[in-house]
This record gives structure tokens, C-alpha cells and sequence, in this order.
């Protein structure tokens, strides 16, 4: 008999991250990376009181509204794999739809960057637009007359296949890369870098997210505001608990484990790695038939268990589970050594592995375009890379949620 799928909304299961007005220097992260456990936690803690100011996701465009200046702004938001940044965009898209935060904003367009990858064309900011939001249709005109209400967001930079280079000031002089307004044909890279730069509908907004990795790339660019996502810290770790249970005692017990666990508790500031430790050893303290005792209490125990579940759940399908698993692993670890972390049907090939139940426990499909014949395939990576090299796997990643929909 199937188990009933549970359907839950954004902002029930949403936790709060920390946000700072600012982007650490790369010592500082390597410190943090170094403590464990309750040291972990002060460290942040320490730091938080001192040199880095907390914001609020609402402050990130927060000088717009009283400001007189119609060039708009462009922030940018920074965050380790699995630190919550997509999420917090569809929270962002989420409250302005519900009249919470930026009502200075008429619409909201969200873009990801891994998407836009499978766009091999020159395109015009209306029919990239309408490619999403379709139900616009002949509205965009008028849209285009008041771009100071407007905010263009951008996940994901670090995943773009494109060349947008802030630094190159040919990219404003010569033609090609020109894009004056939104019927114009352009690059998308080009598109990207005349919102942000102000130069096509200035006046508008635009918020681009990117892991470290790629944020060399906006050096140059005209950004107002820089901000970094920290994760959990302090109360933030229990609320994650709290509003992924519905049983509190539940929550507690599994929360007290981790917190008696140096290792699993300084994983827990990063929402991917919470969401793995409310998965698995979850059903230790919900189900009669599994002891307590065994609940998993080190990192290799942790993912062994969450593959198991997978293997248990999804593995009926397929006859040798082990190759199967073994091949992903490959093209996991494969990606992670070559900083790839989208996959299309061409790698699935390649490794000889077909679609199934099975391997969307380790894969999560994007959109198919009528155009291509390509459909990617996303690996957040390096969420658990040692993990991939050792033990040959993937995890899941969240899809893309908007306004109430369930998650």
C-alpha cells in the first residue's frame, strides 16, 4: 500500500537564515570551517555581535522606496552549496506576492541561471520573459513604462554557462553586445549584464545569488548591495526541527541527537545537511520497529542510511542496483573533480543509465524546451563530495517552489 504524500506550504517549513550586510573574506570562512560543535556555534555567534551586521531579508533593496534616484539597484547575495539561497528567493518571491515586503515592486520576474543555459539563441528580454510567464502575453508594453517597479531576479550565477565579464568594458562599446531595450536581439549573457549594469530599463532592480566560486565575477559590476547567507545560527538550528515535525516531541528528541553530536551539530547550520538529518534519523524516533539505539551518530553512518532509504524506496525497479548506483556515483564524482554540476542526456549516456524512480533519488530533472533536445540534469554539488568520492553518490535537490505551492 503507497504511503499518503504530505503536502505543506512554504511558509509553514520555512526556517529563517542569517544574512549579513557584507561578504566574509575567505580566511574568516576557513575559521569557522575549522571549529566544531559548540565552538562552531560561538564563533559565529562572536562575530555576529562584532564585525557583521545581521539583516533582514526586506533590506536588501531597503534605500529604493525613499530613494529619488531612478537608476535602480543591483544586489547580489552570496552563499555556500546547500546554504539556502534558492529557497530564500522563492521566500522573497513568496512574501512580496503576499503584500509583506517589497511593494515598491509592481512585478517580480525569477530566473535561474541553469535554466537560461538551455537558451543556445539570441533572444530579446520579452520573449525570455514570456518564455516563463507566458500569461503576460501583450502586457509587457506597458510593464516597460515604469521599470523603477520592477526586480528582475537571478539564481544561481556560478552555474551559468555564459560569459558575463563586468570587468570588459568592450562589452559597452561594441555592437553585438549591445542590448538598448527589451525588443533588442541579444545574448543572454548580455541581457543580464544591461539589467545589472543599469543599461536596459534603468530604473529596475535586479538580485543575483552565486556561490563564492563566481563571485569574482561581479567585482566590477555596479552592485549596491552585497550580502552573504550564514545558515542557521543559534535558535535558527532548533526552528528547522521544529517546523519539519509535527510531533514536538519528535523534534526534540531528534534535535537533542544532533545537538549532542559535535559532528552532526556543526553540519546543521547549512540547510542542506538539516534536511538530511531530519530525514534520516527521523524514523528512528517515529517508528515503533527501529531502535533509537541505532540511530545513526557519524557522517558515514548518516549517508549509508540515507541511501539505504533510497535503495528501499525506489530500488524495486531496477535489476542491478549496485552498477546503477556505482555508474552514478562515477558521473557524480566525475562532475564534482571537473566543477560540474548539471548534467544533460548526452552524460546519462555516457554512463549508460536510463531515467527511473530509482535515480530521481539522486537526480533531479529540469525543464525540457520544445526547441532542444536536451533535458539537464542538476547535481548540488559539492553539497557531500567527499561522500561522492567515497561512496559514489548524489543527493536530491529542492525543486523550484513559488507562491504557495506546496513544499
Amino acid at each position: 500500500m503507497k504511503e499518503k504524500v504530505k503536502v505543506f506550504q512554504l511558509r509553514d517549513r520555512y526556517a529563517e537564515l542569517t544574512v549579513i550586510s557584507t561578504v566574509r573574506d575567505r580566511t574568516l570562512v576557513e575559521h569557522e570551517l575549522l571549529a566544531r560543535g559548540r565552538d562552531h556555534e560561538d564563533w559565529r555567534e562572536e562575530h555576529l555581535g562584532g564585525e557583521f551586521e545581521k539583516i533582514r531579508t526586506d533590506q536588501l533593496f531597503q534605500n529604493i522606496s525613499t530613494s529619488k534616484s531612478k537608476s535602480g539597484s543591483s544586489s547580489a547575495v552570496d552563499g555556500i552549496p546547500g546554504i539556502g539561497q534558492t529557497t530564500m528567493m522563492q521566500k522573497i518571491v513568496h512574501d512580496w506576492a503576499t503584500g509583506k515586503i517589497y511593494q515598491q515592486f509592481q512585478f517580480v520576474f525569477s530566473f535561474k541561471f541553469r535554466d537560461l543555459n538551455t537558451i543556445n539563441c539570441r533572444i530579446t528580454l520579452r520573449e525570455l520573459i514570456l518564455d516563463q510567464y507566458p500569461y503576460f502575453g501583450n502586457m509587457l508594453e506597458e510593464v516597460w513604462k515604469n521599470p523603477e517597479g520592477l526586480l528582475f531576479i537571478f539564481d544561481g550565477l556560478d552555474e551559468f554557462k555564459g560569459r558575463i565579464d563586468f570587468a570588459d568594458s568592450r562589452r559597452d562599446t561594441e555592437p553585438q553586445h549591445q542590448c538598448p531595450d527589451p525588443e533588442w536581439w541579444c545574448e543572454v549573457s548580455d541581457i543580464v549584464y544591461c539589467l545589472i549594469q543599469h543599461k536596459l530599463l534603468p530604473g529596475c532592480s535586479v538580485l543575483v545569488t552565486t556561490r563564492p566560486t563566481a563571485l569574482h565575477l561581479l567585482e566590477k559590476a555596479k552592485i549596491s548591495v552585497w550580502a552573504e547567507i550564514l545558515g542557521f545560527v543559534g535558535e535558527e538550528r532548533k526552528e528547522y526541527f521544529t517546523r519539519y515535525f509535527e510531533d514536538q516531541t519528535v523534534a526534540a528528541a531528534v534535535f537533542k541527537h544532533v545537538k549532542e553530536n559535535e559532528i552532526l551539530y556543526t553540519m546543521s547550520y547549512n540547510p542542506s545537511y538539516c534536511w538530511i538529518l531530519v530525514l534520516t534519523p527521523g524514523p528512528f524516533f517515529t517508528q515503533t520497529h527501529r531502535d533509537p539505539q541505532q540511530v545513526p551518530k557519524t557522517i558515514t553512518q548518516l549517508y549509508c542510511y540515507f541511501i539505504y532509504n533510497i535503495l528501499k524506496n525506489h530500488g524495486r525497479e531496477i535489476e542491478n542496483l549496485r552498477e546503477v548506483l556505482l555508474r552514478v556515483g562515477q558521473m557524480a564524482f566525475t562532475g564534482v573533480s571537473e566543477k560540474n554540476i548539471v548534467f544533460t542526456d548526452g552524460d546519462l549516456i555516457k554512463y549508460n543509465l536510463q531515467p527511473s524512480q530509482f535515480l530521481s533519488g539522486f537526480l533531479m530533472e529540469l525543464l525540457e524546451r520544445e526547441d532542444s533536445a536536451q533535458s539537464g540534469v542538476h547535481l548540488p554539488a559539492p553539497h557531500h563530495p567527499r561522500v561522492c568520492s567515497r561512496t559514489r553518490t548524489i543527493h536530491v535537490s529542492s525543486s523550484r517552489e513559488y507562491h504557495d505551492t506546496p513544499h
